[in-house]
């Protein structure tokens, strides 16, 4: 036998015993709240046509994602991303209502990486999406939600970051900066790549003093005191009435009782161009990476034919479990399954057996029925 058939390919991975059972805990409990919240459980295909995820509708490059071909030589993509998917599917069904629509979803995500990165290319994400709301009271009810999902999986100690990409965006204006330096721009720092953000604004030799606003804008970690002095830096509406709606949410998270989670970073920008207006992460010590990704994208349902404000947010099934292990969180185990033991050259044993083994699967009980050896 070729023993090559043995493993998986590069960048995914089998889940079996203890760790899938505690990951199937984790999914059960996060979706528990979610649906406590009203939001309807909905199913999107694993692969979509390219045009879903393409440049236009600001989703992650074309490199990064799986395409292959149908029978037609359409271009097709395993889903990257649920988000653009659950906007095509609102648009679809949902064309006409202008009632606030709520959606949640679980699956797998798809995106080509560097081995390099130490990340798997198909990783677990459960999350919801408001449709229909532009208000603040939609960002504190998801970003709430988010927050109350993982204290209810068990994790303690986190931080919400939020930002809201309108603030960049003004200051971009502001500065007088083109359209492509700006997607550059935002590109880098999002990457947290700051010595090459510097490099571009030296380059594009942008004047002072927005050439310190914008390289600044990295740093930019703010508590709520924080966020009055941003709004004085700047005088474009645009930056200033994002700040005004930061201070709003903060009002509206106080009443979730949430508040001590929150941090804001004006720095905070995405490789998802579709976002509009807030975005937020979770970050946990003892991992590098955002838990919890989210925002608003006011326009993205526009690509599908719907004209709809909406926000949402994905949890990362797979890093909330790193997260757990690694601060030493236990995950409750299952139950032990009973054992009957039969005796295989005697059927009127075996259905004496089958009966007391039907009785207590029927009273919730999982049981194992085995042969003597």
């Amino acid at each position: 036998m070729n023993n090559k058939l043995l493993h998986t390919p590069e960048g995914v991975r089998d889940i079996y015993g203890k760790e899938y059972d505690d990951k199937e805990y984790i999914e059960k409990k996060l979706g528990a709240m979610v649906e406590s919240f009203g939001y309807k459980a909905i199913q999107t295909p694993t692969f979509e046509f390219f045009d879903v995820f393409s440049k236009e509708v600001g989703t992650i490059p074309s490199k990064e994602l799986y395409k292959f071909f149908d029978k037609e030589n359409n271009t097709l993509v395993l889903r990257p991303d649920f988000t653009p998917s659950i906007a095509r599917c609102a648009a679809k069904y949902f064309m006409e209502s202008n009632e606030p629509l709520r959606f949640s979803y679980l699956g797998s995500a798809f995106t080509r990486t560097d081995s390099l990165q130490g990340k798997f290319s198909e990783s677990t994400q459960l999350g919801a999406e408001f449709i229909g709301d532009d208000s603040v009271y939609a960002d504190g009810e998801v970003i709430a939600l988010a927050i109350l999902s993982l204290k209810e999986a068990g994790l303690k100690d986190f931080r919400v970051s939020i930002g809201h990409i309108d603030y960049f965006k003004g200051l971009c204006e502001e500065a007088g900066v083109d359209e492509e330096t700006e997607y550059e721009l935002r590109r880098l720092i999002s990457g947290k790549n700051q010595f090459a953000a510097k490099d571009l604004i030296e380059e594009k030799q942008i004047a002072s003093p927005y050439k310190e606003k914008l390289f600044g804008i990295a740093d930019s970690f703010s508590d709520l005191d924080s966020l009055s002095k941003a709004k004085e830096n700047v005088t474009n509406e645009r930056s200033i009435a994002a700040i005004s709606r930061l201070e709003d949410l903060y009002n509206v998270l106080c009443k979730y009782g949430v508040e001590e989670y929150i941090s804001f970073d004006l720095g905070m920008l995405s490789k998802y161009n579709y976002y509009t207006g807030v975005i937020f992460r979770v970050f946990t010590y003892g991992l590098g990476r955002a838990i919890v990704k989210g925002g608003r994208y006011d326009n993205l349902l526009s690509h599908f034919g719907k004209s709809s404000p909406a926000i949402g947010f994905g949890l990362q099934i797979d890093d909330i479990q790193e997260a757990l292990n690694s601060q030493d969180i236990k995950i409750p185990a299952k139950d032990e399954p009973t054992y009957i033991i039969y005796n295989p050259d005697d059927l009127e044993e075996y259905g004496k057996a089958l009966s007391k083994a039907n009785e207590l699967r029927n009273s919730g009980k999982c049981v194992i029925l085995n042969p003597k050896r």
